[in-house]
């Protein structure tokens, strides 16, 4: 059996019944570290030139991060290039911090000094592997002989430094693969570390604790990071870093609760890219901070932009759902989410709390045009082709109308196997609906308002021209009578609404009626720069739209009769 789970055995866990990490509340962001440059580059199929390394470089620094892993110099001529250019380029701006990634060799060591040299600041973080599987079958030690390399490349980082004093330099330590190493050794070995290094408060060393591989579930990382926060010494002196990745689909849960257990900082890349299923998403993790009401210190107002330069360096597609910044997220398909979301926009108030059904903040927010919230396909109802029109033409549909339409949108989506655009569904509502031509046209009206209104209509049809006059307390009953006098027959007004459409000089106004006449309800519309000939051309759509179908139903039963019944008729 090739899919069989028994090979496999839950990730470490740790006991921690005191656990005080779920009863913490985030309120600050933390020290943001991109690793795009480096984490990021080596997960690529064709790893970023220098040209590529400086645009995502240039955004990293756009958005707002203070420290940026900037490559592997001792890996790669790439890398090493790329650090001397932005060192002798002047490139590193005065309150961002580079960070360099090593193994603790002594050869790599020293190649990265020298990559650094004439840097103002600099992070050096060495690093080595302290899991069992990493002991015993790659590098064949004991527990004391991987603690030898690991202090051992501390010393080596030590000596270096002294060789550039004019640098303010910055010691970092990841324990590679901590969320699979037991926790007492780890703890054992960061000791080790951090007692060669002599830390202090106020030139602190930082202690990285990645989830090389996800292994657990995110609490058992908090539990992980909380336990490891107790048992460390000199706590006051470490600055507490996290690195996770996304095996599992949980990094920026993790990354969430390991703050809540303590952590100070985190690494991760834009948009998650990172060795097999990722890094931490740090535009996740900041925008959920930011819905939260906590300021994220960056500047992610812009996606846009930002997946542009993401996806040219990388190569790799923003996926449409991507949390937060996904071409489709903050789109609504389903008819009854756009009922809700047309409905909360129209009462929210821009000084009050965000509050709008299905939109966890203002996608304005993020540059995102309200008119792309809400689409229309065979799924969507009523709200979101009125939505649609409101917003995109400032058609603002009676209920009834919009009910009487939904439908012909819904068959024209199924036709096109998919989206149907705001044009069309405008074209469709005004082909149905604004009728004021035929069988009956208006060529010109005059209203006299003298005691009860006098309407003269001039009215083209098959036949010719014909001038009728009618008078009422209004203009629509005075239509109405005018309408009686040419060609007989009533209608009652069930409903008549009206609305500008835009401001000043260059408003429209848009006219809805819906009549009942000889049993049958129909609806017609106008748009006219004139309200009185937008009120009239809408009662002409209505009568004409009535007409033809009174038409078409004749048609259809004669149709449906024997030719015995209709040589009878």
């Amino acid at each position: 059996m090739a899919f069989n789970h028994r090979k496999y055995r839950p990730g470490p866990r740790i006991t921690l019944p005191d656990r005080r990490w779920p009863d913490q509340v985030i309120t600050q962001a933390p020290r943001w570290v991109s690793v795009d440059l480096r984490d990021g580059n080596q997960a690529l199929r064709r790893p970023m030139d220098v040209a590529h390394k400086q645009r995502l470089w240039d955004l990293l620094v756009h958005i707002g991060l203070k420290e940026i892993e900037v490559g592997f110099p001792a890996a790669s001529q790439p890398d090493y290039d790329f650090v001397r250019t932005l060192i002798d380029s002047g490139a590193i701006p005065d309150d961002v911090c580079i960070q360099v990634l090593v193994q603790a060799r002594e050869d790599l060591i020293v190649r990265t000094f020298q990559a650094l040299e004439g840097v103002p600041r600099a992070i050096v973080h060495v690093y080595n592997s302290t899991s069992p599987v990493q002991r015993d079958w790659v590098f064949g030690r004991d527990r004391a002989g991987v603690k030898g390399i690991a202090c051992q490349g501390a010393e080596w980082v030590v000596r270096e430094a002294t060789r550039y004093p004019d640098t303010d330099w910055t010691f970092q330590y990841s324990p590679e693969s901590f969320t699979a190493t037991e926790l007492d050794y780890a703890i054992e070995v960061c000791n080790a570390v951090v007692d060669l290094w002599q830390p202090t408060p106020e030139q602190p060393c930082i202690l990285n604790l990645p989830a090389t591989v996800e292994v657990s579930s995110p609490n058992v990382f908090a539990d992980q990071i909380e336990a490891f926060t107790r048992g460390i010494d000199r706590r006051d002196a470490l600055v507490l870093s996290v690195h996770p990745h996304n095996d599992r689909g949980g990094a920026v849960a993790a990354g969430e609760l390991a703050l809540l257990a303590g952590a100070d900082r985190v690494e991760g890349t834009l948009l998650g890219n990172g060795e097999r299923t990722g890094n931490l998403d740090l535009v996740t993790l900041a925008m959920n901070l930011y819905s939260q009401g906590i300021d994220p210190g960056l500047d992610l107002s812009d996606p846009q932009a930002m997946m542009a330069v993401v996806e040219d360096c990388t190569d790799i597609p923003t996926h449409p759902r991507h949390p937060w910044v996904g071409e489709l997220v903050y789109t609504a398909f389903s008819g009854s989410h756009q009922d809700a979301i047309g409905k909360c926009l129209k009462r929210q108030h821009p000084d009050a709390p965000w509050q709008v059904a299905y939109l966890p903040i203002d996608p304005g927010d993020l540059n995102r045009d309200y008119q792309a919230v809400i689409q229309v396909n065979s799924q969507s109802g009523k709200g979101g082709m009125a939505f649609v029109l409101e917003h995109e033409f400032g058609l603002n549909l009676p209920v009834w109308l919009r009910r009487e339409l939904a439908p012909m949108v819904q068959r024209a989506s199924e036709a096109a196997n998919g989206l149907i655009d705001a044009h069309s569904i405008r074209a469709l509502f005004v082909s149905e609906f604004i009728r004021d031509r035929h069988p009956v046209a208006l060529h010109g009206l005059t209203l006299t308002a003298q005691g009860p209104e006098r309407l003269e209509l001039c009215l083209g049809t098959s036949a010719g021209e014909r001038q009728v006059i009618g008078t009422g307390q209004g203009v629509i009953e005075a239509f109405g009578n005018a309408w009686s006098q040419a060609f007989g027959g009533t209608f009652a007004v069930l409903d008549y609404q009206e609305h500008a459409i835009g401001a000043g000089t260059e408003a429209e106004a848009a006219a809805y009626v819906l009549i009942e006449q000889d049993g049958q309800r129909s609806a017609g519309a106008a748009i006219d720069r004139d309200t009185l000939a937008a009120a009239i051309r809408a009662l002409l759509s209505a009568l004409n739209r009535a007409s033809l179908a009174s038409a078409s139903r004749t048609d259809v039963a004669s149709a449906a009769q024997s030719p015995a019944q209709r040589l009878a008729a």
